[in-house]
């Protein structure tokens, strides 16, 4: 019994230190994502039906990404695990521009990546 008990905890332990943080380049994209979603003063963040601020929506993302970031090693999973919808209500988070556009985070974030991994590429 012991001996059972002793090899799940080990094999937790593992798990645990197998989910890791994202490699920097990933973490930089990540962080990237952030800033540039707290950069939009002419951008809401729709969360749950309710509207935040440039600010606040970063100030959430980081703390979400803090209580769940073991759960993704890339930006394209932060995208998807994160910063896409709520993990309490399901409902998918939106971005609403000062024109009255929206559109999902997701879709949004998606394209801001795809810019950024754009930049990145040697000339």
């Amino acid at each position: 019994m012991f001996r059972r008990c002793f090899l799940g905890g080990v094999a937790a332990l593992i798990a645990l230190g197998a989910a890791a943080a994202p490699p920097p380049q990933e973490q930089s994209r990540i962080d990237r994502l952030i800033q540039l979603v707290e950069s939009r003063k002419d951008m809401k963040f729709v969360r749950n039906g309710t509207e935040y601020d440039a600010a606040d929506a970063a100030k959430f993302l980081r703390g979400k990404l803090e209580a769940m970031g073991r759960e993704v090693t890339t930006a394209r999973e932060f995208i998807e695990r994160i910063a896409s919808k709520s993990s309490m209500s399901g409902k998918p988070y939106h971005v609403k521009f000062a024109d009255g556009r929206t559109m999902l985070a997701s879709q949004f974030l998606g394209e801001e990546l795809k810019r950024l991994e754009r930049e990145s590429q040697p000339a």
